[in-house]
């Protein structure tokens, strides 16, 4: 079944028109990202050039995807846009909701029984508003958008960060909160500030046990978790066009990792393969007749330092399998340094669990790769060290590799298959023994191992490799263990060592599925039902955000100085809290209850200005909002790194958080802000970040004044009478100074639709 495929023959159709008149106003050769932005302009044809880092750009992306989590703050406030239908193709998945415990069918029988309310509101919205829903169970988000929808040259928004593994099909395919979807699915335009461009030209070829994996930690390594913010990551080279394409797609997905806007890969035949072997022929069709308009112009590729802001080199020929971690993605290892390092820095080198799978690193390919690694320790009589458990990333995917036979492989050495979900990738496992806390090492080939990621131990020393090197360390149960070099001692005494990893593109069989658990919605949804059942404690109709009075914000009180790293994990966590993302008021109770206090190095005790007594972060906000006192929250670099949940954003503003004043902000996040009505400010000077005492009040002596490119001045006064004045920066263009003056960009969007 091919999804919207008049949607896609008609941007064909523009495509080549679009594309030269970008070209004549640019006047010079484009690039891959440059020629989709611009042929996604909202008003048409470029007449005008866009400078990248500083202009806000109005565009019209293709399509949507919502995944379970998000898309119930995302469509509660869809419900409020007045539209009878979504503007554009549309989907929802359900892939959050499911924990990882058992095994699949239990697991996935568990989460239907528990979470069957928001299941049915999802259902039943998206019947009612033309939006396509993928039942529980169909897979996780990302897999499904690449085997479905996702085209080359198109442009998608999702509300979950990792949307941008559309890329491998060469998508510009962005992350958003459900603010932003909201816009797209009324009929608006979406806008977004012009990226930057880093090129990453690869050279050479895989072999052996290097993956496609191995050249995102590279890269990370390379970026650091904050270096690609604001950017687009174009990989191209003739080591680009030998990757598989749910290899571009992997590292497309961990791009997320380095704060890339998104990442993507010029269109060539290993994307057509895909397209074709997923019963997409009539799009590989249309691509091949705009092709030479799928990638950048050769004058950009044989001279990138010309058109990128930045270019790395990567030779894959000489790439080696790295492990990154623990608790940053970008602490990038090398396989035959790890054991020394990990030493070195006295993380344990025991392996507990092995996990496989998630968005990033469950297509077929990495399947069988994993696979032939796994069959080895049967055949060659080698005892499993570790846990192992597999993630399959589609019903499509587990059916197909179930018929040949690669999940018995797994099985075969004691592995366990977990429901097609994102399940321990997002902090949905029921690990045993876990509120233990006790130090320990696991391995997976996830995106994220940040602290408590995957199960909630702080202490879980998390590290992301490819599916196939965490296989092989499960196999031996230490760090300390380099398969490309190192022996195993088998159950007859021998040493033996594993062969190099095989896997298939492809299924020679192609791809087969039963039931993909697609639900197509009502032609006519008028006299469709939402389902949200009164009193329910999952789900919690919106009412709107006050609007701003104009006047300062004055006697705001210091809630929380976050230091270090504060992602959207640390403001709004995952894990047990998923079952409320529905319910505003109740997700609250966990508002930044994973930052640490600057004051006293804890997590979820803060000093209350009120009575002067220390209190978890919630509770003392609750009485701050009960007195009708604002409060502002300080933090760090790259404050809320990470997901695309805008619950992180607007659980503070429901709070009654005014600003949050930071040192840097991750991009996705700052946006969410602004969306939800908040102040999103970073420090003119970073040294004014200790300026700020806990006894603190912070006064606005001149937001009455707030306009474009002006910096806002803030007092704050001490706690001894003493004062300093300080300057801050804000990037809100005269359209986000709307959304702050009206309460939130849906007030306004309420406004216009009447």
């Amino acid at each position: 079944m091919v999804f919207d495929l008049d949607m896609i023959r008609g941007y064909y159709a523009d495509l080549p028109a679009r594309v030269e008149a970008a070209r004549n106003v640019l006047g010079r050769p484009m690039t891959l990202a440059e020629k989709i932005l611009y042929s996604h302009l909202w008003d048409g044809k470029a007449t005008q050039t866009f400078q990248r880092g500083k202009d806000y750009v109005e565009f019209a992306p293709d399509r949507v995807a919502m995944q379970d989590a998000t898309a119930q703050m995302a469509l509660l406030q869809f419900m409020q846009a007045g539209r009878d239908k979504a503007a554009v193709p549309s989907t929802v998945h359900c892939d959050h909701l499911i924990q990882a415990r058992v095994g699949a069918d239990k697991d996935l029988q568990e989460s239907m029984n528990k979470n069957n309310e928001v299941f049915n509101f999802l259902s039943s919205v998206s019947n009612k508003y033309g939006i396509g829903f993928w039942k529980p169970g169909a897979g996780i988000i990302h897999q499904v958008v690449l085997e479905n929808y996702a085209f080359p040259g198109g442009m998608m928004i999702g509300t979950d960060s990792h949307t941008v593994n559309a890329g491998g099909l060469g998508m510009v395919a962005i992350g958003v909160g459900g603010a932003d979807a909201v816009d797209v699915m009324a009929g608006m335009a979406w806008e977004l500030r012009q990226p930057k461009l880093i090129g990453v030209k690869l050279t050479g070829q895989l072999s052996g046990w290097t993956s496609a994996k191995d050249v995102i930690l590279k890269v990370a390594g390379i970026l650091t978790v904050k270096g690609g913010t604001g950017a687009i990551i174009e990989y191209f080279g003739e080591g680009a066009k030998a990757l598989s394409c749910t290899g571009k797609g992997t590292i497309c997905n961990m791009g997320a990792e380095v704060g890339a806007t998104t990442s993507t890969f010029g269109y060539d035949e290993s994307m057509e393969r895909y397209l074709r072997s997923t019963g997409r022929d009539d799009v590989a069709d249309l691509a091949n007749s705009v092709r030479e308009h799928l990638t950048g112009d050769d004058e950009v590729y044989a001279n990138p330092g010309e058109y990128f802001d930045q270019v790395i080199e990567i030779n894959l020929s000489e790439l080696e399998p790295h492990l990154n971690g623990p608790f940053s993605p970008d602490i990038a290892t090398p396989i035959s340094k790890l054991g020394e390092v990990a030493r070195e820095n006295g993380w344990p080198t025991n392996i507990e669990v092995g996990l496989i799978g998630s968005c990033t690193n469950s297509s077929y390919e990495d399947l069988t790769r994993a696979a032939s690694v796994a069959k080895q320790a049967k055949d060659k009589g080698i005892k499993v060290k570790s846990e192992f458990t597999v993630t399959p990333g589609s019903e499509q995917v587990r059916y197909t590799a179930e018929r040949d036979g690669i999940l018995d492989d797994f099985e075969q050495i004691g592995g366990k298959v977990f429901a097609n979900a994102c399940g321990p990738c997002i902090g949905q496992w029921a690990r045993a023994g876990a509120d233990k806390q006790e130090k320990n090492t696991i391995v997976h080939s996830f995106n994220r191992n940040f602290a408590k990621r995957a199960d909630g131990n702080p202490n879980t020393h998390a590290f992301v490799g490819s599916p196939e090197l965490v296989t092989a360390l499960a196999i031996a149960g230490t760090l300390d263990f380099n398969p490309m070099t190192d022996t195993l001692t088998n159950e007859n005494g021998e040493q033996v060592k594993m062969d190099e990893p095989t896997g298939f593109e492809n299924p020679s069989k192609g791809y087969a599925v039963e039931d993909n658990g697609y639900q197509a919605p009502a032609k006519d949804g008028s006299d469709v039902d939402v389902i949200v059942k009164e009193g329910s404690e999952r789900l919690q109709l919106l009412d709107p955000f006050q609007p701003w009075n104009g006047e300062n914000i004055t006697g705001a009180k210091l809630l929380i100085k976050a230091e270090g790293k504060c992602t959207t994990d640390h403001i709004s966590m995952a894990g047990p809290w998923l079952r409320y993302r529905g319910h505003l008021d109740n997700i609250a109770n966990n508002t930044l209850t994973g930052a640490v206090n600057a004051y006293n190095g804890e997590t979820n005790k803060v000093k209350n200005q009120l009575n002067g007594t220390y209190g978890e972060v919630p509770a003392v906000q609750r009485e701050y909002k009960a007195a009708g006192i604002p409060t502002i929250v300080v933090g760090d670099h790259n404050y809320g790194e990470g997901s695309s949940r805008e619950h992180a954003a607007m659980q503070p503003r429901h709070l009654g958080v005014r600003a949050i004043l930071v040192k840097s902000f991750a991009r996705i996040h700052e946006t969410n802000l602004k969306k939800q009505g908040m102040l999103a400010l970073t420090f003119d000077n970073e040294a004014d970040y200790d300026k700020i005492k806990e006894d603190d009040t912070i006064n606005f002596l001149d937001l009455n004044a707030f306009a474009p490119d002006t910096q806002l001045t803030l007092e704050i006064v001490h706690a001894d009478g003493s004062k300093d004045e300080i300057k801050v920066n804000h990037t809100y263009n005269e359209q986000q100074i709307g959304w702050f003056k009206a309460g939130s960009a849906l007030n306004l969007i309420k406004l216009q639709n009447g």
